[in-house]
């Protein structure tokens, strides 16, 4: 669709089976995340789909602006600066786009944007946000998640945006804070919205590191552009393997490079003593129910690697929504 002035409710009857699409029978008993090539042009029809650009960023106390046009804008912030991001990104985006709802949890803040007719489609929405291992070290930076959840005409989406408990060795703390987050979502609620979602997006700074290679010939393999060969060193990707966590969710290829950590100011790898190994420690997950008949494509999955003012990259992902068959 591209713009909600142009959103018709009623969808369209043909079913596509586009490349990168999640498929709506996924075999339920698989254990981990799929990986799914990006698909770079959309083939649904302009009238019936639904976009949606997510970005997460951890911005280590920094602040810069971003801007695309697209249906939903989700930003999912961790150790946001003290200023209101939420006024900044509105001016920024004034032109095309209305705040629809935020989320704060100290520096852990989420906002969802859409097109300025778009607030006639929200049927429902809903926030929350849950808290876990204390302040992460640092005052007025609370690990945990916020989440929303938003019917847009029909399709029912959640949003969770987490920061998870940082350190290479840190795996089964991260594991169990995934999985409390999970259950306490929202759990105060009759409703269970996590469970009668169409599709679910998991994004922030999860924390997961590569494990078993040491930082110079992590390195080495980045500059040669050869980062590829450390996906199966990292820690997500190993623990969802294993059905510890993110059973069934899907993600792009990571083909850029990891995210973390940059010297500040640069696209530079952390030359601190520390010399700390690069890491995708910044992620966009998501997970289609099977039986809602909902279609989605992933037209991108990014780093943004021309953003210098943190110690992380942002990560942007597009994804293209439809309802196949006869649905309004």
């Amino acid at each position: 669709m591209g713009n909600c002035a142009s959103f018709t409710p009623k969808w369209g009857l043909s079913d596509l089976h586009c490349k990168g699409m999640v498929p709506i029978d996924e075999d339920e008993t698989h254990e981990g995340i799929k990986t799914i090539r990006i698909q770079k042009a959309c083939e649904f029809t302009t009238s019936s789909v639904l976009c949606v650009c997510i970005i997460t960023w951890n911005m280590n106390g920094k602040l810069v602006s971003s801007n695309r046009k697209f249906d939903l804008l989700v930003f999912g912030l961790q150790e946001v600066p003290k200023c209101d991001v939420a006024q900044v990104l509105q001016e920024t985006m004034a032109e095309t786009h209305i705040l629809l709802c935020q989320k704060t949890m100290q520096s852990l803040q989420m906002f969802l944007f859409g097109a300025k007719s778009s607030e006639k489609y929200i049927r429902e929405l809903k926030v929350d946000k849950h808290a876990v291992g204390g302040c992460g070290g640092i005052i007025g930076r609370k690990k945990g998640a916020v989440a929303m959840y938003i019917n847009f005409s029909g399709i029912r989406m959640v949003f969770v945006s987490c920061h998870l408990a940082a350190h290479e060795n840190k795996v089964e703390k991260r594991n169990s804070e995934c999985q409390h987050i999970s259950h306490s979502l929202f759990s105060k609620n009759d409703i269970q919205y996590t469970k009668s979602a169409d599709i679910t997006v998991w994004l922030g700074d999860l924390n997961y590191r590569l494990q078993g290679i040491s930082s110079i010939p992590a390195r080495k393999l980045i500059e040669e552009n050869r980062q590829s060969k450390l996906r199966g060193k990292d820690q997500l990707l190993q623990e969802a393997e294993k059905g510890e966590v993110f059973n069934g969710y899907c993600e792009g290829t990571l083909l850029f490079k990891p995210t973390y950590k940059y010297n500040i100011g640069s696209s530079n790898y952390d030359t601190s003593y520390k010399i700390r190994v690069p890491s995708w420690t910044d992620r966009i997950l998501f997970k289609v129910d099977h039986t809602s008949g909902l279609d989605a494509v992933l037209s991108s999955y990014e780093a943004l690697d021309c953003i210098r003012s943190s110690d992380h990259k942002p990560v942007r992902a597009h994804l293209c929504l439809k309802v196949h068959g006869d649905s309004a």
